[in-house]
């Protein structure tokens, strides 16, 4: 039986998953400044409603983004200190599928290619697109960053059949989106997390935890004060 911990800070929220079959253990709190004080603290938390150790966790999966830059270093940092620490592969989640996935989970349609459209702030939306085939997604449109007028150019061929994601309701009049089938809020980041994460070791998605990168779409900017001390806080509390 495969138990899987799954991180995600990439938005305001911050999501985990701890897959222990037959059962899954969630938390979805505040993100943002609170994320690096708080995730290890609530890991710790997961492992013992399951009655588990970190050593045996198979793997550690983590919201790689596109998102907030503290977030996905968090994220990123935490994973690789715990992998590292107790030997064990990491799994990269493509943040924008978790909102594509949780959609699915809502009774999205699955026939045709599903847009997950994510407010980036500054005007600008995060956008990709996805298609379900076979038991999992694949991305039609990778992961980029989008003022509302190049997206609209984008989709000049063809435009969306189905949407999913934060930036709909903000950016409804400048997308005319009209009568698409959307899906604008979550449900369950921790229940798409953790499903992600069981078809990222399904499909053989393991790296190795120091080949663990976040996703930028956006000019990188430098540590905080707080993400450098969730980097050692990882790399010295791997163990709870």
């Amino acid at each position: 039986m495969i138990s899987l911990l799954a991180l995600d800070s990439s938005t305001e929220a911050l999501t985990l998953a701890l897959s222990a079959p037959p059962e899954r253990f969630f938390f979805e709190g505040e993100g943002g400044a609170k994320a690096s004080a708080e995730i290890l603290p609530q890991v710790q938390a997961l492992l013992s409603r399951a009655g588990l150790r970190g050593e045996q966790i198979d793997a550690i999966a983590f919201g790689r983004g596109p998102g907030a830059f503290t977030g996905l270093r968090t994220a990123c940092a935490v994973a690789q200190g715990l992998a590292l620490g107790w030997n064990k592969p990491v799994l990269a989640i493509d943040s924008l599928m978790l909102v594509a996935e949780d959609a699915r989970q809502q009774g999205a349609p699955l026939a045709a290619p599903l847009w997950v459209l994510m407010d980036a702030r500054m005007n600008e939306i995060y956008a990709g697109s996805y298609q379900w085939a076979d038991g999992g997604w694949q991305t039609l449109d990778a992961p980029a960053l989008y003022s509302p007028e190049a997206l609209k150019a984008h989709w000049k061929d063809q435009a969306p059949s189905a949407v999913c994601g934060s930036a709909l309701q903000p950016f409804a009049a400048q997308l005319a989106l009209g009568d698409v089938p959307a899906w604008p809020a979550t449900r369950s980041r921790a229940a798409a997390l953790a499903s992600l994460a069981e078809q990222a070791w399904l499909a053989g998605e393991k790296l190795d935890a120091a080949d663990a990168m976040p996703l930028y779409v956006r000019d990188k900017v430098a540590q905080t004060t707080a993400e450098r001390a969730a980097i050692a806080a990882a790399a010295q509390g791997a163990h709870p």
